[in-house]
């Protein structure tokens, strides 16, 4: 079964970056948990494929309860995307859907309303890219790749 995160409450904000190609980093903020680094195996979906996206959840909630349902999330985060989209579905309306499977094969996904993501501008890159080098070399080897 997949973990919704609470439909999306407990996820506060976060990014995807991927200017590497088959390689999506990033951060995610959640409730209880704080901020947790990401590194997939795979692209980004469509037009957002080879970028760096953003997102904020205006309906996030710092609900304690997370704690019980996040308990068993890993931190850092590593795994294969499933899909990572701004158009998920043709039968649907666009809207942000971040898919993944973690490396111990848990299955996790968040959707957010269509304007709570987008992608990043040039300086708006600039100030993530530090922290997307960091994890690229700390985390790219626990995939059992080289971090070139």
């Amino acid at each position: 079964m997949a973990q919704k995160f609470g439909n999306a409450r407990w996820v506060k904000e976060g990014y995807f970056d991927n200017r590497i190609s088959d390689l999506v980093v990033g951060q995610i903020t959640f409730a209880v948990l704080g901020i947790a680094d990401f590194c997939l195996a795979g692209g980004l979906s469509g037009e957002i494929a080879g970028k760096v996206i953003q997102f904020r959840n205006p309906k996030f909630l710092d609900d304690p309860y997370a704690g019980e349902f996040l308990e068993d999330f890993a931190i850092p985060q590593l795994g294969k995307v499933s899909l990572l989209s701004f158009d998920p579905h043709p039968l649907l309306s666009p809207h942000p859907y971040f898919e993944w499977f973690s490396l111990d094969q848990q299955h996790y996904r968040i959707e957010l309303e269509p304007n709570d993501a987008w992608v990043m501008t040039d300086s708006e890159c600039d100030s993530i890219k530090g922290v997307s080098q960091r994890i690229h070399e700390a985390l790219v080897p626990r995939l059992g790749r080289s971090p070139s």
